[in-house]
């Protein structure tokens, strides 16, 4: 039971007696999840390692009357998930979800985040499979949830590192797709990047990023972006090792070319850190943990004026949509929301590539649907 206080228009205090609320129908009763492993279409090569499959975690969570999805997608150099950790955090989150009441996310989120630290992949999956579920019984998209700020964003679609010539040939089929962004991964080879960009601004006026992925050192950087300021450089995401906080900021004092940080930055603590030293930051929601994580960091880096970039890892339908409605929710100024575009297998459909940006469709939750896979 409880009370409300307010103020009557005699100014005397009036107590209401009111009980409290439950809704049974939001009661979780029911969390499962299968593992996935599913081929790329070509290997995915960056600074840090190459990729041949996608490998993740589908989560259901439900109630009586409705369910929601989450993605986990393990990234052991970045987030220091394994398939078997994801698996591992599930137990332990499983009997903490159970009798809880699916739309009250703070409350749950802080419980899983309590539970045990790091698996920040696992923790994303429950996450988003609450704004799912919520969404979906509200009838409303998780973007109107979150602000609905926007309405579209563009994404960049990747050219992982390969030959240069590769390259070129990839940017101009991106770029006759529909591509309005490039984001080209270096970070191996300095000389081999400032000539891989020159070749790729020479066949296409699409904007151009670059991630190096921390591949270079601070003097590699700096020769790096000075030789391809002149080939009009959106940003340069995270070009030094994640540790070397100071150097990035150093980095930016001596280059034109705007520095946003990725894999310095995974919750809202650290980007503070980054604030007056990084023109803007990556939220993927792998890294924070969810939506509700990376909200706190969005606040945070607006209130600094810093730019805010919708990242992601190789994931289905599913973790792009959520990342999708995160970033229009709270107006991103940028999206690299391409990670399902090499999976050979689609597990969720309801969001397509169009006119530059992810759409879609759905009009409920995080607006996709699982098909042809058994957990649905």
């Amino acid at each position: 039971m409880g009370y409300i206080f307010f103020l009557g228009t005699d100014h005397e205090k009036i107590n209401l007696y009111f009980p409290e609320m439950h809704d049974p129908s939001m009661e979780i009763i029911r969390v499962k999840w299968m593992p996935l492993h599913i081929p790329l279409k070509k290997p995915f090569k960056i600074a840090l390692g190459t990729t041949t499959n996608y490998s993740g975690y589908i989560l259901k969570i439900c109630t009586a009357r409705v369910c929601g999805y989450g993605e986990a997608v393990p990234s052991p150099k970045i987030t220091g998930d394994t398939m078997e950790s994801i698996e591992k955090a599930f137990r332990i989150f499983k009997p903490l979800l159970l009798g809880e009441e699916a739309h009250k996310i703070g409350w749950i989120m802080n419980k899983i985040y309590r539970a045990i630290p790091n698996n920040t992949a696992a923790k994303a999956a429950v996450d988003m499979a609450l704004y799912d579920l919520v969404g979906s019984y509200w009838r409303v998209r998780v973007s109107d949830i979150l602000g609905g700020e926007k309405e579209k964003v563009d994404t960049s679609v990747t050219i992982g590192i390969t030959s240069i010539e590769d390259a070129v040939k990839q940017a101009i089929e991106l770029t006759n797709l529909g591509a309005r962004v490039l984001k080209v991964k270096i970070g191996l080879n300095p000389d081999e990047d400032i000539k891989r960009i020159k070749e790729i601004r020479n066949v296409t006026d699409a904007r151009i990023r670059i991630d190096a992925n921390q591949g270079y050192s601070l003097n590699q950087a700096i020769r790096v972006l000075k030789s391809i300021e002149k080939y009009n450089i959106e940003f340069a995401e995270q070009p030094l090792p994640k540790d070397r906080i100071d150097d990035l900021k150093t980095l930016r004092e001596s280059v034109g070319v705007p520095i946003i940080a990725d894999e310095s930055v995974h919750n809202a603590k650290d980007v503070l850190k980054l604030i007056g030293k990084v023109d803007g930051i990556n939220i993927k929601l792998m890294k924070s943990g969810g939506i509700y994580e990376a909200l706190k960091m969005a606040s945070i880096a607006k209130a600094a004026e810093m730019k805010i970039m919708v990242g992601c890892m190789v994931e289905t339908k599913l973790g792009i949509a959520a990342g999708q409605n995160f970033a229009l929710g709270i107006g991103a100024d940028y999206a690299d929301l391409d990670g399902y575009m090499d999976i050979t297998r689609q597990p969720f459909i309801g969001l397509e590539f169009k006119d530059g940006g992810n759409i879609v469709e759905g009009e409920r939750g995080l607006g996709v649907e699982c098909r042809n896979i058994s957990i649905c």
